[in-house]
C-alpha cells in the first residue's frame, strides 16, 4: 500500500512542474482522448458493412461507408499529431525546468553534500535521469489515457454488442492486474540500480578523462579500462534483467488475453449457430477484441517505462529535498575592517571520531597577515574554511569585526573574501569573463587590465591572439601553472576583497614563476587581513605572525624568529625542510 502511495505522491509531485503549461498539456490530453475515441468506431462500423451491405444487399449503403472510413482516419490523424506534438513540448519543458531546479539547488548545497557525493552521480543525475522522468509525465501518460479510453470505449462496444461474452473478460482482469503489480516492484528496483550505475560510469569517465596525463605516466590504462568495464558490464546486466522481467510478464499478460479470446470464440460459436448473434455482430465482436491486443499491449509495456521514471524522480526529488546552506543571517557588512576573532572552535567531521579542530582560540587584527603551518592533516585548510562558511563550526564562535559570522547573510559574507589557491578554478571561457567573474561580471575593461597589470599577468595576456578575449580552454589548460596563478590573482585583485585566504598559491611553480606570482601576491595582500596557508615555509617568513597547528590544535603562535628561537615544533618543521 506504501508504494502505492508513494507512486501517487511522487507522480503528483511530476505534474506540479507540468501545471504550468496547463493549456498545452490538456489539448494534448483532449486529442488523445478524442483519438482513442475513435477507435471503437471501426468494429463498429463493420457490422452494418456486412448486414446491410453484403447480407442485405444495401447498394446506397455501402456507398457511404468508404467516406466514413476517409473521414474517420483524417480525424485520427489531426488529433494524433496534436497529442504527440503537444506531449513533446510539455516534456521538453518538464526536462529543462527539472535541470534548472536541480542545478538551483546543487549552487546552494553546502561543501559537505560534495565532499559526500561523487560529481559523476551528480553529473548522470542532471543529463542522464532527470530525461527517463518524461517517461513517466509525458511518455507514458500519453499511452496511458489515449489505451485506456480505448480500451473503454472498445469493452462499451462488447457489452453492448454481447455483454455474456464481454463477462469473460472481466473475469480474467484481476490475474493480469496481480501479474502487472508484481513487475512493477521488480522493475522499480532494477531502474534505481541502473541510474546508480550510470552514475559511476559517468564518475569513471570523468576521472580517467580529467586524470589522462597520470593514467598514461603510471600505465594506469589497463585499470582504467577494465573499471570502465566492470560498470558497462553492470548497465548491461541490469538492462537484461530490465529486458527479462518485461520479457517473461508481458507473454503472461497476452497468455490470459487469448485464454479469454478462445473462451469468446468458443461461446460465439454456439450462439451463431443457434442465431443468437448475426455474421455482422460476431465480426465486429472479434474484430473489437482483436483491436484490444494492441493498447492492452502497450499498456502493459507502458509500466516498464513508468517505473524507470518513477525510479529517477526519487533520486532527483531527493536531490531537491536537500537542505540548503544554512544561511540564517539577518545582518550586512558594507565595509569591515577585517578583524577576525575565533575561540574555543572546534569541528568533527561526519562519520569521524577525531575532530579535525579543537579549541582553536585566535585573534586576527585588520590588515594582519597569518600563515598556517602544520604536518598534513593538521587542520589548515580547514580552518581556513570556516572563515568563508564552507564549513560551520560544531562549537565556539568566529567573528569578523565583533559580529558572529552566522549572523551575517552569507552572500554578504563571502562578498569580502578572496581566495587563490594551489588548485586554481579556471573556466573554459575567455579571460576577461574569468577574471570579472560572478558579482564582477560588469567590470570596464580598464578595470580589468588593471587588475592584470596588478598581478603581473597583463604582458603574457597581450601576447596571446586574442588577449582578453583569448579563449583558455577546460580548467585553463592552454596556460602554464603560473599564469594560471597569476590570473586568479587579478581576479582577487578586481574583486578587492578585505579577506585573502592564500591556500599554497606559490607551490609547483618553477623560479621565475613564483617570482612572479610572489610579486603579484604581496600587491594583493597590503592592507588586506591574510590568512596564508603554507607547506613550503621559505614563502611566510615575513608573516605577521606563523600559527603552528598540530592534530587540530594550535600548539604555537609568533613570528618566524621569534619560533626559530624557541626550538619548538615551528622550528622542527623548518630544520626538516632546509636540511639537505
Amino acid at each position: 500500500m506504501s508504494a502505492v502511495v508513494n507512486n501517487r505522491a511522487l507522480y503528483r509531485r511530476l505534474l506540479g512542474y507540468v501545471k504550468p503549461y496547463w493549456r498545452m498539456f490538456a489539448l494534448a490530453i483532449v486529442a488523445l482522448i478524442l483519438t482513442a475515441a475513435t477507435e471503437p468506431v471501426l468494429p463498429a462500423l463493420f457490422k452494418p458493412l456486412l448486414d446491410e451491405g453484403f447480407v442485405a444487399k444495401d447498394q446506397a449503403f455501402i456507398r457511404w461507408i468508404p467516406l466514413l472510413l476517409l473521414a474517420l482516419f483524417l480525424v485520427r490523424g489531426l488529433t494524433s499529431f496534436i497529442s504527440a506534438y503537444c506531449m513533446a513540448w510539455v516534456g521538453s519543458r518538464l526536462v529543462m525546468d527539472l535541470r534548472a531546479a536541480m542545478f538551483d539547488k546543487l549552487m546552494t548545497l553546502p561543501t559537505r553534500y560534495f565532499d559526500q557525493n561523487p560529481s559523476g552521480q551528480l553529473i548522470a543525475q542532471l543529463a542522464f535521469n532527470v530525461t527517463q522522468v518524461t517517461q513517466s509525465a509525458t511518455t507514458s501518460l500519453t499511452t496511458l489515457v489515449r489505451d485506456s479510453v480505448t480500451v473503454l470505449g472498445l469493452l462499451g462496444y462488447l457489452l453492448w454488442l454481447n455483454w455474456q461474452l464481454t463477462l469473460v473478460v472481466f473475469a480474467m482482469a484481476p490475474l493480469a492486474l496481480l501479474v502487472v503489480r508484481l513487475a512493477s516492484t521488480r522493475l522499480r528496483g532494477l531502474s534505481r540500480k541502473a541510474q546508480r550505475n550510470i552514475g559511476d560510469l559517468t564518475q569513471v569517465v570523468d576521472e580517467a578523462v580529467g586524470g589522462h596525463r597520470v593514467v598514461k605516466l603510471f600505465g594506469g590504462e589497463r585499470y582504467e579500462q577494465a573499471r570502465f568495464l566492470n560498470a558497462a558490464n553492470l548497465a548491461r546486466v541490469y538492462e537484461m534483467k530490465r529486458v527479462s522481467a518485461n520479457a517473461v510478464y508481458e507473454p503472461l499478460i497476452q497468455f490470459i488475453a487469448a485464454i479469454a479470446l478462445a473462451i469468446i470464440v468458443f461461446i460465439a460459436a454456439g450462439q451463431a449457430s443457434s442465431n443468437v448473434t448475426t455474421v455482422g455482430g460476431f465480426v465486429a465482436f472479434f474484430m473489437s477484441m482483436l483491436l484490444l491486443f494492441a493498447p492492452l499491449k502497450r499498456l502493459t509495456a507502458v509500466n516498464d517505462q513508468m517505473q524507470r521514471g518513477l525510479a529517477a524522480a526519487e533520486t532527483i526529488f531527493s536531490l531537491l529535498d536537500e537542505a540548503a546552506e544554512r544561511d540564517n543571517g539577518t545582518q550586512t557588512l558594507t565595509q569591515p575592517r577585517g578583524q577576525l576573532s575565533l575561540h574555543a572552535v572546534g569541528l568533527t567531521y561526519p562519520g569521524k571520531t577525531v575532530p579535525a579542530l579543537a579549541d582553536i582560540s585566535l585573534d586576527i587584527a585588520p590588515g594582519e597577515t597569518v600563515a598556517l603551518v602544520g604536518a598534513s592533516g593538521s587542520g589548515k585548510t580547514t580552518l581556513a574554511n570556516l572563515v568563508p562558511r564552507f564549513y560551520d563550526p560544531d562549537c565556539g564562535t568566529l567573528t569578523l569585526d565583533g559580529h558572529d559570522i552566522r549572523d551575517l547573510r552569507l552572500q554578504n559574507l563571502r562578498s569580502h573574501i578572496a581566495l587563490v589557491s594551489q588548485d586554481v578554478v579556471l573556466f573554459n571561457d575567455t579571460l576577461a569573463h574569468n577574471i570579472a567573474y560572478g558579482n564582477k561580471r560588469d567590470a570596464s575593461t580598464d578595470d580589468i587590465q588593471a587588475a592584470c597589470v596588478a598581478a603581473h599577468a597583463w604582458d603574457f595576456i597581450q601576447a596571446l591572439p586574442d588577449g582578453l578575449n583569448t579563449l583558455i580552454g577546460e580548467n585553463g589548460m592552454r596556460l602554464s601553472g603560473g599564469q594560471r596563478q597569476r590570473i586568479a590573482i587579478a581576479r582577487a585583485i578586481l574583486k578587492n576583497a578585505p579577506l585573502l585566504i592564500l591556500d599554497e598559491a606559490t607551490s609547483a611553480l618553477d623560479n621565475e614563476s613564483e617570482r612572479h606570482v610572489q610579486a603579484a601576491l604581496e600587491t594583493l595582500m597590503q592592507d588586506r587581513t591574510t590568512l596564508v596557508i603554507a607547506h613550503r615555509l621559505s614563502t611566510i617568513e615575513r608573516a605577521d605572525r606563523i600559527v603552528v597547528l598540530e592534530a587540530g590544535r594550535i600548539v604555537e603562535i609568533g613570528s618566524h624568529a621569534e619560533l626559530i628561537g624557541r626550538s619548538g615544533r615551528y622550528a622542527q618543521l623548518h630544520a626538516l625542510q632546509f636540511s639537505v
